[in-house]
C-alpha cells in the first residue's frame, strides 16, 4: 500500500534482487569481462543508485506476496487518512487500498491487482489499479499503474499517467526490498520517460516504533523516497510495520506537504471481495477499451489497451467470523 496519488511507491533492497537480468526479451547487456570495477559500477547506476535488473523467470507462476514489510494478502483492505497542505490550504486526504483476488500478466509476470480509491475532502478524485509481484528473493516489484481521474461530479476525465512495464519504454522498479539495511544504496522504484515518472528510495531507518490510529507498531522500517525529476516535491518518509505494510507517510520539504496514518485494517469476506473484484474488473475493462488506439496523453498513449485482461485467479483466506 502506498500513496500513489503523489507518484510514489514502495521498497528497500538486498543487492541480490538488483542483480537479476532484465527480463523477457529485454535483457540488459552484461558488463564486459575485464571492465574495471569503478566503470562497471558507473555503468549500472543512476540518480537512485544501482539499476535493478528485472527477469520474469525470477517470479513464481502464481503471485504470492509475503514480504515482511509489505504483505499483500487478497481481501486485505487498508485505509490511510490525513492532511495535504498546499497553497490552497489544508485538505483531508483518504486512500483506501484493497488487495483484489485478480491477477494480470505484465511484462511476462503474473502480478497481483491492487485497487486504490483516492479521496480529497471526501470526493473521489482517482481510482487506480496497480500491479505488484514478488520475486523469489522476496523483493516486491512495481510493474505498472492504471490511474483514472474524475471531476467533482464523478465523471471520468482521463488517465494521463498510465504506465506498464515493458511497454513504451517503461521500466519496473523495486517497491519494497527483501531486506532492509540502513546505509545501503538507494534503489529505483520505476522509470517512465514518456510521463516523466522517475522515483527513488532508500532505507532510512530500521527498528523504529510508531503509533497510529490503527495500532502501535514496533520494529518499523522507514524509507525515504524522492523524485530526481521533481526536486520541488521534496521527500516522503514511509513507515512499514512488519506483517502489516505501510502504516504512515510523512513529508520532508517540498511545496506541498502530506501526512497520512493508517486508520483501519480489514479482511474482506467472500461476498465483499467478489464485489471488489467485479468493480476492479470493470475498471480494467474500461481502461483497455478506452485506450485501444489512443495516442494522446489523456490515455497514456494507449499502452493499457495492449495489455491482457485481468483475471480472477487467486483466492483469499476464508474469514473466521
Amino acid at each position: 500500500m502506498s500513496d500513489h496519488s503523489s507518484g510514489r511507491r514502495l521498497t528497500a533492497l538486498a543487492m541480490a534482487p538488483l542483480l537479476l537480468a532484465i527480463g523477457c526479451g529485454r535483457t540488459q547487456p552484461a558488463v564486459p569481462a575485464g571492465t574495471p570495477a569503478r566503470s562497471a559500477q558507473a555503468a549500472a547506476t543512476d540518480a537512485c543508485g544501482p539499476v535493478p535488473r528485472f527477469d520474469s523467470a525470477a517470479f513464481p507462476a502464481i503471485p504470492h506476496i509475503d514480504n515482511q514489510w509489505f504483505p499483500l494478502r487478497p481481501g486485505a483492505r487498508f485505509t490511510l487518512e490525513g492532511q495535504v497542505r498546499d497553497e490552497d490550504g489544508s485538505h483531508h486526504h483518504r486512500i483506501v487500498t484493497t488487495v483484489t483476488d485478480l491477477t494480470k500478466v505484465v511484462d511476462g509476470v503474473r502480478a497481483l491487482v491492487i485497487w486504490d480509491q483516492d479521496y480529497n475532502d471526501g470526493v473521489l478524485e482517482e481510482g487506480e489499479l496497480f500491479f505488484n509481484a514478488q520475486d523469489r528473493s522476496g523483493a516486491v516489484w512495481n510493474l505498472g499503474e492504471y490511474p483514472e481521474e474524475y471531476d467533482p461530479q464523478g465523471r471520468f476525465t482521463g488517465a494521463p499517467n498510465v504506465w506498464i512495464a515493458g511497454m513504451g519504454g517503461a521500466e519496473p522498479g523495486i517497491g519494497v526490498p527483501a531486506t532492509a539495511v540502513p546505509g545501503s544504496p538507494g534503489y529505483r522504484q520505476g522509470r517512465v520517460p514518456a510521463i516523466k515518472f522517475f522515483d527513488c528510495a532508500k532505507v532510512f531507518a530500521t527498528g523504529q516504533r510508531t503509533k497510529v490510529p490503527a495500532g502501535d507498531y514496533a520494529n518499523v522500517l522507514v524509507t525515504d523516497e524522492w523524485g530526481p525529476l521533481a526536486p520541488a516535491d521534496g521527500h516522503q518518509r514511509k513507515y512499514y510495520a512488519p506483517g502489516v505494510g505501510n502504516v504512515r507517510v510523512g513529508a520532508v520539504g517540498g511545496e506541498s506537504k502530506e501526512d497520512l496514518m493508517l486508520t483501519k485494517v480489514e479482511q474482506l469476506c467472500a461476498n465483499a471481495l467478489a464485489k471488489v473484484g467485479a468493480d476492479a474488473l470493470k475498471l480494467d475493462r474500461h481502461g483497455r477499451e478506452l485506450s485501444k488506439g489512443a495516442r494522446g496523453h489523456t490515455m497514456g498513449g494507449g499502452v493499457y489497451g495492449q495489455t491482457p485482461a485481468a483475471e480472477r485467479t487467486v483466492s483469499a483466506q476464508p474469514c473466521t467470523h
